[in-house]
């Protein structure tokens, strides 16, 4: 089988070779267009398929905003992963708990050296237990974040495509997205980058959050407009963010990009991590086991999994 591996897939092809029960031909870079069985990549577009004619393309991720279903060929299907829930509702429980405790600031302010002034100056933080969780998205990553949450004690609602939401206190859909903002201690933006959430949270929606509200985005950063968010972190119209998600991203050899046109990370109430919420060994196993599992599938022509466009001559478990 002739596997094209791009961007972040290329470093596991080790992983893949040894995850599939057959021999893998992992093709590389030629000029002109290449004929393969799969290509994996978090993008596919016209540069891509100007190189590559191929019957599937698997993200190695959830997200296909980058994705250009129109270059596809009529027989190409295109198949995604999860199982990234775990890591990313542990990040977003770490950043809750840091900016209610102020941990890493109590961390930092500890000296041996000046142990009395440090021990007389100390400042009742907050807690968790009872506050509101606010959930823009209801899928794998935000069930993992309710389930963990409640755990704590915490009250969660959420906005979800159909308006229900198992196991949440309070739900609704998209026209019912003010009323949650309003009530909110802390809101997770876990839903994905689609037409209708781009710039979903606006300046609009920042004003209508609690000045002592933080914004986690885990999802993608265009769900929230980039300067509107900034300016109320800069004027201290919202409390915090913890950001793992950015505006912008390095294009190969580009030594001089930058995740924003705002420096977010100067800002003393901003967490930022360069998207890696979820990047832990046991994911990459457990999603290039999907991968290797599809691979196989497809070489036998069996029903693929996690299908999010399907071609006609594939059938879909």
């Amino acid at each position: 089988m002739r596997v094209a591996l791009l961007d972040v897939a290329i470093s596991q092809a080790p992983r893949l070779s040894r995850l599939v029960g057959f021999p893998l031909d992992v093709v590389k870079p030629a000029d002109g267009r290449q004929t393969v069985d799969a290509v994996i990549a978090l993008r596919f577009g016209r540069t891509e398929a100007d190189r590559y004619l191929t019957r599937l393309v698997h993200l190695p991720g959830a997200g296909a905003d980058a994705i250009d279903t129109a270059v596809l060929a009529p027989n190409c299907t295109v198949c995604n992963v999860f199982e990234h829930e775990v890591p990313v509702a542990e990040y977003v429980l770490t950043a809750i708990l840091d900016h209610a405790l102020s941990y890493g600031k109590m961390t930092r302010d500890f000296s041996s050296d000046r142990w009395s002034e440090t021990y007389s100056t100390r400042r009742p933080h907050g807690e968790i237990r009872g506050k509101i969780l606010g959930l823009l998205g209801y899928g794998h990553i935000g069930k993992a974040v309710a389930q963990r949450a409640r755990a704590f004690g915490m009250a969660v609602h959420a906005i979800s495509r159909s308006g229900r939401a198992a196991e949440a206190d309070w739900s609704g859909d998209a026209s019912r997205l003010h009323e949650m903002l309003a009530v909110v201690d802390f809101l997770v933006i876990a839903c994905p980058l689609t037409a209708d959430t781009r710039g979903l949270i606006g300046a609009r929606e920042l004003d209508l959050l609690k000045p002592s509200a933080v914004l986690i985005n885990i999802g993608r950063a265009q769900i929230v407009e980039e300067e509107p968010l900034f300016r109320s972190l800069e004027a201290g119209r919202l409390a915090g963010a913890t950001l793992d998600v950015w505006y912008q991203y390095p294009a190969a050899g580009d030594v001089h990009a930058r995740p924003s046109r705002f420096a977010f990370d100067r800002l003393p109430n901003v967490s930022c991590t360069a998207h890696s919420s979820a990047w832990t060994e046991e994911l990459f196993e457990r999603r290039y086991a999907v991968i290797a599992d599809n691979l196989t599938r497809l070489r036998e022509d069996r029903p693929l999994r996690n299908v999010i466009h399907a071609a006609s001559e594939i059938r879909i478990a």
